[in-house]
């Protein structure tokens, strides 16, 4: 299954013939080019930066005017470079909630950048323009066609469908469907990993993310019937058995965490017992390279339950558990006797390691023992990690502690 670690801007050309029509570009998310006799569509846009590489590549395949760009979401990779890649009487088309979801992406843009970054900091830093032109600005482009459930048109020959659906990585998804070639263009529809559970909760933050619309998008996608699918990271699929086989299994995967987390709500199970003890049988094995399983579940409980779990009076009010860290050390002895107990730990037990060294942390930030106890805990657990989050968190939190370190007395 892919990863999400090959994914990185469209910095360079890493392009494809997908067959004698279709035309794809890959960087942060696939930008797709259709050429048909009456002129090109393009099927997202990158991010700005991306957009004249992408643009590069799709006029050495063919010049003709670009008829429409279709934005399959929303998010900033996806209609950054739409300014670079259309032209003057381009059509604009995407999901009719798609004003929305730019603007949300604004309002808390500051928040999500930072935590991005430190996902994407290694791909994005000196990647954003050569030379000494500045590279180009992020687009906010206007859709000029809404799409609130269907939109057909004909070019060159070539029927187009475009199908909105909301059960997605965004609220204002689009599905292309081209259905003289069985050929779906479904970017990230799924996440961003196909073949991978979904990421219903984002570590960079975002709204969470309904499972059940998007059981009901999983089932559209599986009754076209395509034989040919073009995803947002990675090679095309092909071939409608193998096809209809992932989109089966992803949607069993799907189905059997919300229904055993619904059980274990109802049953009086805890979030945290759930996220430990929900796993998927091997017949629904899934890849866990962007979301878990873990996320999912305690993503699924805070959507039906909120984050209210019923455990202590304290959740109601702001008063975090660190409030009383520096207290419980001074009780224990203050930060070397749980520092010690920390780096005994941290190989076998880093979780409770870090809870440790947290609270020695609390009493002295600059405790060489806490720190280096920390630290290891975070080491022992990227020696375990595969998820593209969760390596790349721990790495930055590895950073922070090693400058720490180099900075204690």
């Amino acid at each position: 299954r892919p990863t999400a670690f090959d994914i990185a801007p469209a910095t360079t050309v890493r392009h494809a013939a997908v067959n004698d029509f279709i035309h794809l570009s890959e960087g942060t998310t696939n930008s797709t080019l259709i050429v048909t006799p009456a002129g090109r569509i393009i099927v997202n846009s990158g991010l700005g930066f991306e957009a004249p590489v992408h643009k590069a590549y799709f006029d050495s395949v063919d010049r003709s005017p670009v008829r429409y760009i279709i934005l399959t979401q929303g998010h900033v990779d996806h209609v950054g470079g739409v300014d670079v890649l259309r032209d003057a009487d381009t059509e604009i088309v995407a999901h009719a909630q798609n004003p929305a979801q730019p603007a949300d992406d604004l309002r808390v843009q500051p928040v999500r950048a930072r935590r991005a970054y430190v996902a994407w900091a290694a791909a994005l830093d000196g990647k954003r323009g050569t030379g000494s032109a500045p590279p180009p600005v992020q687009s906010r482009p206007q859709p000029t066609i809404l799409v609130r459930d269907r939109f057909a048109f004909t070019l060159g020959g070539l029927d187009v469908e475009v199908i909105a659906c909301t059960g997605a990585e965004t609220p204002d998804s689009l599905l292309v469907w081209l259905p003289q070639h069985r050929t779906l263009i479904t970017s990230n529809i799924f996440s961003a990993l196909f073949g991978h559970f979904p990421n219903l909760v984002t570590i960079r933050g975002d709204r969470y993310r309904d499972p059940l619309p998007y059981l009901a998008t999983l089932e559209l996608v599986r009754d076209l019937g395509a034989e040919l699918l073009v995803v947002g990271h990675g090679p095309p699929l092909r071939g409608a058995d193998v096809i209809a086989a992932e989109l089966t299994r992803m949607h069993g995967a799907v189905q059997y965490v919300h229904d055993a987390v619904v059980a274990a709500m109802n049953g009086g199970q805890d979030v945290w017992t759930a996220m430990r003890e929900i796993r998927l049988p091997p017949q629904l094995e899934q890849g866990e390279g962007y979301g878990t399983v873990a996320w999912s579940v305690r993503a699924i409980w805070e959507m039906y339950a909120g984050w209210f779990h019923h455990e202590s009076t304290t959740e109601l009010y702001p008063a975090p558990p660190r409030s009383v860290y520096a207290e419980l050390a001074a009780l224990a002895g203050g930060a070397g006797p749980l520092a010690a107990a920390a780096q005994r730990k941290a190989a076998s037990a880093p979780l409770d390691a870090i809870h440790l060294a947290e609270v020695a942390l609390a009493a002295d930030p600059a405790h060489r023992g806490a720190l280096s106890a920390c630290r290891d805990a975070h080491r022992a657990l990227l020696a375990g990690a595969s998820n593209f989050w969760e390596v790349r968190w721990l790495e930055h939190r590895i950073r922070q502690l090693e400058r720490a370190l180099d900075e204690a007395p």
